[in-house]
């Protein structure tokens, strides 16, 4: 039976933008759509490992207004459990996605809102859900300090540990020692070793990086390459499957981490998660949006027993 998932994160609704090319400072430009919808990292994950069938709860902050609403509505339809706290004084979350219409190809601006005051007391208000969680995810988007104690909590508690440390920061003293997982990509973790991130001989060195400073394995998510599970016994060069043609990429990474999480929580071997996690996000990719581009499970075991 699966496992229960808690992740601590943020929701932002996302106000993604097609066009041939990003403006230029000073100009205006015509686009060619746009389109309001769910978003936020640590939301899009619990969408995905939700609709992959785990058993998921999401704890964050919103405040008090229509974009509140939407966020509670897509976490009702996925099946993701609130472990929210609303803020009236505050705003719920927003993100810019300028999407490239020829590559698909996004740059993002993210305004966290309420969820920028998430402390670690939100998190020890609830230290009985993150300690009885099999999996235990988060990342970067809300406060670090936040991040951390979760993550010291869900050790504790005997729970697997995920960091997707994205965006990338300076990570905290001991963080790394708290984590089972860190899920980077290739920017990021170039940004936390410092370490150049262009081939997958360059990704081992960064992923030996990341061991070195206390990650019990690092995996490097290398975009249309697929990913790297790296351990100190181990390094695994996960190709990435092919589910069609690429429509946009915005949600890939969160729909990569929702499935590995929701297959780790199932008890699957991790590098075998990590393939799960590449088959969800390739499917992601064939869709518009980042919560509304996830697939079922059926969708993802049908292209893994295809491949």
């Amino acid at each position: 039976m699966s496992g229960a998932i808690v992740i601590l994160g943020v929701f932002v609704a996302d106000t993604a933008y097609r066009a041939e090319r990003a403006p230029r400072m000073g100009e205006t430009i015509m686009g060619s759509s746009f389109k309001l919808g769910p978003g936020g990292k640590g939301s899009n994950q619990a969408v995905a490992a939700a609709r992959l069938g785990a058993d998921v709860a999401f704890l964050t902050r919103l405040g008090d207004d229509p974009f509140a609403d939407m966020a509670l509505k897509t976490w009702s339809d996925a099946g993701v459990k609130p472990l929210v706290t609303q803020d009236p004084e505050s705003y719920t979350g927003a993100a810019y996605i300028f999407v490239e219409e020829t590559s698909g190809d996004n740059a993002i601006i993210v305004c966290p809102g309420a969820a920028a005051s998430i402390a670690p007391s939100d998190v020890e208000a609830r230290a009985q859900e993150i300690g009885n969680a099999s999996v235990f995810m988060t990342q970067l988007e809300q406060p670090m300090d936040a991040a951390h104690r979760a993550l010291a909590i869900a050790r504790e508690g005997g729970g697997a540990t995920i960091l997707n440390p994205a965006p990338a920061a300076d990570l905290a003293d001991g963080m790394l020692d708290l984590c089972d997982y860190v899920t980077p990509n290739e920017t990021e973790a170039e940004g936390i070793t410092g370490l150049p991130v262009a081939s997958l001989d360059e990704a081992r060195k960064a992923a030996d990086a990341l061991v070195a400073s206390g990650a019990g394995a690092a995996i490097v998510t290398l975009g249309e390459r697929g990913a790297l599970f790296h351990t100190p016994d181990r390094s695994v060069h996960v190709p990435a499957f092919d589910a069609g043609a690429v429509v946009e990429t915005t949600g890939a990474g969160d729909a990569f981490n929702g499935g590995f999480a929701a297959a780790l929580a199932d008890g699957t071997d991790p590098l075998d998660a990590v393939r799960f996690g590449c088959a969800t996000a390739a499917i992601s990719v064939t869709r518009p949006g980042t919560a509304p581009s996830m697939p079922s499970r059926p969708e993802v075991e049908r292209l893994l027993e295809d491949a």
